[in-house]
């Protein structure tokens, strides 16, 4: 072996390793580098510097346990760099690395208007905080499907206090979602899911194989999904139906909630089907008969029921008997003294006994009366704009009870008609009278004349 001279004598490591080309690291790039080590605090990567990098606990947050027990050494993992200059060498930051290549993904999934699964993290009052790829984005409220609105109301505590954006969907985090990319904008940190778009495609296909298999008139089981003011829809299994609020009951309803709840299994009737714009209709009121059909198994014209005043009109009021069973009473029969205006007898949300006078079941008419029952309102407390018949005539038309009676008004009736009659006759009779005076009259001055003139000749002749 030849003797080293100060000519080819070995150079200090210093020298060596800034002769060496090592890679040259930018705060911000993603670098991925190989495993040396791994401590308790943190992990030690190769990534082609002159000094090794390092991932500090609290960089790599993203890294469970379990995949913190399987790292080995020269086992690849990709960072951020953060700074790359430090005097303890690059630091590095895994869970950075994995949001930057999260963004890089749900760019692809946008771009290729892929579906893909994320995780809920959270909620807040105007939707849910779901976890894609690394990346935090949010869903809205309207962008949510398998999600109730009522997770997002605010309704108070026992305390009076508002509930607060933590206990907002607490049961729900953790639970996965099928959602698609609407925006994603890296510079904001900003990313848009939606589950309503990622499940479209899907249920548009289920609705149309549904559709084709449904027919009008059939019951059908189905699933409550949402509640609107107007109604609420109900899933058949790959379609959404709607059921009016106007269809949810032969009675009148306020609020759809207060007879379905979401989730809520029930039996729906198919109403319409659009197949055209895919819309289906539903019923639930249709699954009972209309009371309008079976009005004559309650009631029978004649009988005296109770009823409640709920419109007062020109020409009388209307009086419900129960949920959709309406009738009305005409002015004549609300009081057997002369009114004007309904409102002098009866008043809206009254209490009432009425007389059923007709039913119409086709037309679905009643007729009633207020006068006619027994515990009709008494007249006498209003004033009439023209004198009872009984005041007229002079003739008593109430029974002892104080109640009038058929037959004594139709004898008032008869005993005026006679009594008219007889005037009549009487003041022919004297007109007739003084007409056959007047006759007379008339003839004697005739004869009187005559006389006059047969006198007249013999004094001519005079002349």
């Amino acid at each position: 072996m030849p003797p080293e001279t100060q000519d080819n004598s070995p150079q200090d490591m210093q020298q060596l390793l800034e002769e060496m080309d090592f890679k040259i690291l930018r705060r911000g790039e993603v670098v991925e580098g190989s495993i040396m080590r791994v401590d308790s605090d943190g992990i030690f990567l190769d990534i082609g510097h002159k000094e090794e990098g390092f991932v500090p606990m609290g960089e790599m947050k993203t890294i469970n346990r379990e995949e913190l027990a399987k790292l080995a050494e020269g086992d690849s993992l990709i960072a951020f760099v953060m700074r790359p200059d430090s005097q303890d060498g690059p630091i590095l930051s895994v869970d950075r690395a994995r949001g930057e290549e999260g963004w890089r993904e749900i760019q692809k999934f946008m771009e290729q208007d892929q579906p893909v699964e994320g995780v809920i993290v959270g909620f807040n009052r105007g939707g849910c905080i779901l976890e894609v790829a690394n990346v935090q984005g949010f869903v809205p409220m309207s962008q949510l499907i398998t999600i109730s609105r009522d997770v997002f109301k605010q309704d108070s505590s026992e305390s009076g206090e508002p509930r607060s954006d933590d206990s907002i969907g607490k049961d729900l985090v953790g639970n996965t979602l099928t959602v698609k990319v609407l925006e994603v904008n890296r510079s904001r940190n900003r990313a848009i899911f939606s589950e309503r778009s990622a499940l479209q495609e899907q249920r548009d296909e289920q609705k149309a194989v549904l559709i084709e298999k449904l027919e009008e008139g059939e019951v059908r089981k189905g699933v409550v999904t949402g509640i609107s003011n107007f109604g609420a829809f109900v899933d058949l299994g790959g379609a959404d139906g709607l059921i009016h609020i106007s269809e949810m009951s032969w009675s009148m309803v306020e609020s759809p909630e207060d007879l379905v709840k979401v989730g809520e299994e029930l039996d729906v009737y198919v109403l319409r089907i659009d197949r055209e714009t895919m819309k289906i209709a539903l019923s639930l009121r249709r699954l009972q008969p209309e009371p309008w059909e079976t009005i004559f198994e309650r009631y029978q014209v004649g009988d005296v029921v109770d009823a409640t005043v709920t419109k007062i009109a020109n020409f009388g009021a209307f009086a419900r008997l129960e949920d959709s069973i309406e009738g009305l009473i005409h002015i004549t029969e609300l009081s057997d003294a002369v009114i004007t205006n309904p409102n002098e007898v009866v008043s809206e949300g009254q209490e009432i006994k009425v007389k059923i006078l007709k039913i119409e079941m086709d037309r679905k008419r009643l007729g009633l009366s207020l006068k006619q029952t027994v515990e009709g309102l008494d007249s006498a407390g209003y004033v009439s704009e023209a004198p009872l018949e009984s005041d007229s005539i002079g003739v008593d038309t109430e029974d002892p009870d104080g109640e009038e009676d058929g037959n004594s008004l139709a004898a008032s009736a008869a005993t005026t008609e006679a009594e008219e009659t007889v005037e009549v006759e009487e003041i022919e009779t004297e007109v007739s009278g003084v007409a056959e005076v007047d006759t007379d009259a008339t003839d004697e001055g005739q004869d009187d004349e005559g006389q006059d003139e047969s006198e007249d000749p013999p004094i001519e002749k005079e002349e």
